[in-house]
């Protein structure tokens, strides 16, 4: 997991985007969402932090436990655990940057097709995201690190 300065985090999210890894506050908002009973955000959030496990997911062979006979192949605790690679704070701001992206472009063909109810509610997904991003970057690209 990539490490950032870890000082204690304010209240605010974008106050506390230089004091917590944005995996860390995602996690809190999480909690508080769950907490708070926020659909709107714990369905972002969720979401969100689903991509970035993805993103670190490793692609394992399929034939990799073929080759083995039966009484090789490991099993117990942790023989299921896949190998994960570590993502660097930029590109974890850059999947959260891209599903930020893909909520903007969602809403404005929303917008267009005339279903205003499931824009409004992806433009309070993106506020919940865009408050947990370090203020002045660049605008989003939906693209995702590895892809």
């Amino acid at each position: 997991m990539p490490t950032d300065s870890t000082e204690s985090a304010t209240s605010s999210p974008r106050a506390a985007a230089t004091a917590a890894p944005l995996r860390e506050r995602l996690r809190e908002a999480l909690s508080g969402a769950i907490k708070d009973r926020d659909k709107v955000a714990l369905s972002v959030l969720r979401s969100t932090l689903a991509a970035i496990d993805n993103a670190e997911a490793v692609a394992r062979p399929a034939s990799a436990d073929r080759r083995q006979a039966l009484e090789q192949i490991p099993i117990g605790a942790g023989s299921a655990e896949a190998p994960r690679r570590e993502l660097t704070a930029q590109q974890i701001e850059q999947i959260v940057r891209a599903e930020l992206a893909e909520r903007e472009a969602a809403a404005r063909g929303y917008q267009r097709a005339g279903r205003i109810e499931h824009a409004e509610r992806l433009r309070g997904e993106i506020r919940v995201l865009a408050g947990h991003l370090s203020p002045g970057r660049a605008p989003a690209r939906p693209r995702r690190p590895g892809s």
